[in-house]
């Protein structure tokens, strides 16, 4: 066992090295890793974990290798938007969701009239994060964010994630060996980080268990309630395509956002929010060539591909969506998805 486990430590070593070098990371990665999990193990221990659960998940723990070359290599920074839209919004998953929306129509109705999101976007985050709870991941999750709380990438949110399962585990809403999930830890049918499970998961159902594995209440619940915190606005839709002026870049400085920081990094990206009007009157259409809505919602244009790809106008909600995944192309897809489902 400690063979396997040393041979283990010392791919990913080897991993992080070459990572390190090849991107220019500051950070020198942690070079023994019994020592550092003898750390996370006592910070563990401090916070109140039961010493069951650190035996069970942190004891005989190795990482995962093919975790970090997972996180390198995230599609919605490598694939172009239409790369990913056509992987994401497949014919299945349009159907499959509008079978879904009227198979759950009262319940989805009940969840959406609570929390103020609308049916179709539940079912749509649904559909992409798990093709509608058929598939939530195989990967162990404690392994999965001890690999990516050792790698120095992003060691210190991993870290919190990882000791925000360790809560989940104590708190006994769901054991190790079922505590499945993707390679980054995003967990059950909507896909949630261990720390949007402790302050979003949803016991809809009132079994006394916020079940986000099982329960379709709870996952449809756990999904509006995230969205609600991250300022879902259920009088609007995400945006639309849109066509720009011919001049529309040769100006674009105009509308460049100034230096910020935001809690989703591409948002740095999008331009200023302006009022519709104002989009219409510098030229910006719909993707039809017909004028934008007269109500004067803030949108912000989004380019996705740059100046060659397509673009469009997008809304607060759309900015809510970057809070459940921050990437352009996810967002785009959801609303994409979303739309599909209209009148069904």
């Amino acid at each position: 066992m400690q063979t396997a486990r040393t041979a283990a430590c010392s791919i990913l070593l080897a991993l992080l090295s070459l990572t390190i070098t090849v991107r220019g990371y500051a950070q020198e990665p942690q070079i023994d890793f019994q020592e550092w999990l003898s750390a996370l193990i006592a910070e563990a221990r401090d916070q109140g974990i039961r010493e069951e659960i650190i035996e069970q998940a942190l004891i005989p723990v190795t990482p995962i290798p093919q975790v970090i070359t997972s996180d390198r290599n995230q599609a919605e920074f490598v694939e172009t938007f239409e790369q990913y839209l056509e992987k994401r919004v497949t014919q299945w998953r349009i159907d499959t969701g509008r079978a879904r929306l009227q198979e759950h129509r009262e319940l989805l109705q009940r969840v959406g009239d609570h929390y103020g999101v609308e049916p179709r976007f539940i079912v749509a985050f649904w559909g992409v994060e798990t093709n509608y709870g058929n598939f939530t991941g195989g990967t162990d999750v404690i392994k999965a964010l001890v690999t990516l709380a050792y790698d120095p990438r992003r060691a210190a949110y991993f870290r919190r994630e990882l000791l925000s399962a360790l809560q989940i585990l104590n708190e006994g809403h769901i054991t190790h060996a079922d505590m499945k999930g993707s390679w980054a830890g995003a967990m059950g049918q909507s896909q949630f980080m261990p720390s949007s499970f402790l302050q979003y998961a949803e016991d809809f159902d009132g079994d006394g268990k916020r079940d986000i594995w099982n329960s379709e209440a709870d996952v449809f619940a756990s999904i509006a309630h995230y969205l609600k915190g991250a300022e879902w606005d259920g009088e609007q839709t995400w945006g639309r395509e849109v066509t720009l002026p011919a001049d529309y870049h040769a100006r674009a400085e105009q509308w460049r956002q100034p230096p910020a920081e935001h809690s989703c990094s591409v948002v740095r990206h999008h331009t200023v929010s302006l009022p519709l009007s104002e989009w219409q009157a510098v030229g910006v259409r719909r993707a039809d060539g017909s004028d934008l809505p007269t109500n004067d919602l803030l949108a912000s244009i989004v380019l996705p591909d740059g100046e060659n790809g397509r673009a469009f106008i997008t809304y607060g909600n759309f900015r809510s969506i970057l809070r459940y995944n921050c990437a352009n192309n996810y967002a785009l897809s959801i609303g994409h998805l979303a739309d599909r489902f209209i009148g069904y």
